[in-house]
């Protein structure tokens, strides 16, 4: 026997029957026309190939084998209910989840606001942060564990055909010092003049180390440290241990009265941001209002 095609509206006339045993009123409350009411009973009949209803001029009753399916089919019924209120619910992002990987730069300085305003909007939807290096980023989105990811490139990247890379800003750089430094006041400051001075870096992994190296390249700076978290960086700068070189995106670590900071006018120093993502398949409704908003306000600031 083949698998029967139910419908909704068949269940629903089904049920309606079951609970008025009259076909007038039954098809006056699935808004129907006898006749048309009694089509949809019949095909469902066929369908199932067994009657479910014994119908006589004065009564409607169900037959054994109607007795049977009437279970069945309000647990059908309920669950197409179930399941179409869901994926409205996750349409009109009442509900959904959200997984985006982000440069941790940009995830504590950057994102926090933006991810308040969405939830203010989409209280609804569940997001999850993952805080990651450039490559790791990237990875989680290959490896369809991330919607999406807000990355530098990185080594990752080179390879990626099956990923989408959007340039959504151009970070600048900026020399992070203490306010009594003698950089704080150079008049005019290049790399050379920041190569004799104690370097905090940060680790050969991170994107802004990478993009230093790059603009640096063959120049060497006198490194003292090399630290792996921004904050790290900032309170060994700020006990005049070192200078360093950090993008704007990360300065908020950096707005300290003890330090001076002071944008490096070098146009080959630069960190560029992209919006990662898989070529083949689309966000979620859910994924793709934050992806959005992402691009609406991290793409604005290269405006």
């Amino acid at each position: 026997m083949a698998f029967p095609e139910l419908s909704a509206r068949q269940l629903r006339a089904f049920l309606a029957l079951v609970d008025l045993p009259n076909f007038t009123r039954a098809a006056q409350a699935c808004h129907l026309s006898q006749p048309a009411f009694s089509t949809l009973i019949r095909t469902l009949e066929e369908e199932l190939g067994t009657r479910l209803f014994d119908r006589t001029t004065r009564s409607v009753q169900l037959t054994p084998e109607g007795l049977l399916f009437e279970p069945s089919a309000r647990r059908l019924l309920a669950d197409m209910q179930r399941a179409v209120s869901d994926l409205s619910d996750h349409v009109e992002r009442r509900k959904g989840r959200v997984h985006v990987a982000a440069l941790p730069s940009l995830a504590a300085g950057w994102l926090p606001a933006l991810f308040s305003d969405f939830l203010a909007r989409w209280p609804g939807i569940e997001l999850t942060l993952s805080d990651l290096l450039s490559d790791a980023c990237i990875d989680l989105v290959r490896g369809g564990q991330a919607d999406f990811a807000l990355a530098s490139g990185g080594t990752r990247a080179a390879d990626a055909a099956e990923l989408r890379m959007r340039v959504l800003c151009t970070d600048r750089f900026h020399l992070v010092c203490r306010a009594d430094h003698p950089l704080a006041t150079e008049p005019r400051l290049t790399l050379r003049k920041l190569a004799p001075w104690p370097f905090i870096h940060m680790a050969r992994n991170s994107s802004v180390r990478q993009a230093l190296e790059a603009a640096l390249h063959p120049l060497a700076m006198n490194t003292l440290l090399e630290v792996e978290q921004l904050a790290t960086v900032m309170g060994m700068v700020e006990a005049g241990l070192g200078i360093s070189v950090v993008p704007t995106l990360t300065l908020y670590q950096f707005r300290r009265e003890a330090l001076a900071i002071r944008p490096l006018p070098l146009p080959n120093l630069t960190r560029r941001v992209y919006l990662v993502q898989r070529r083949e398949g689309s966000l979620s409704a859910a994924a793709q209002a934050l992806h959005d908003l992402v691009v609406d306000r991290l793409g604005s600031l290269s405006a």
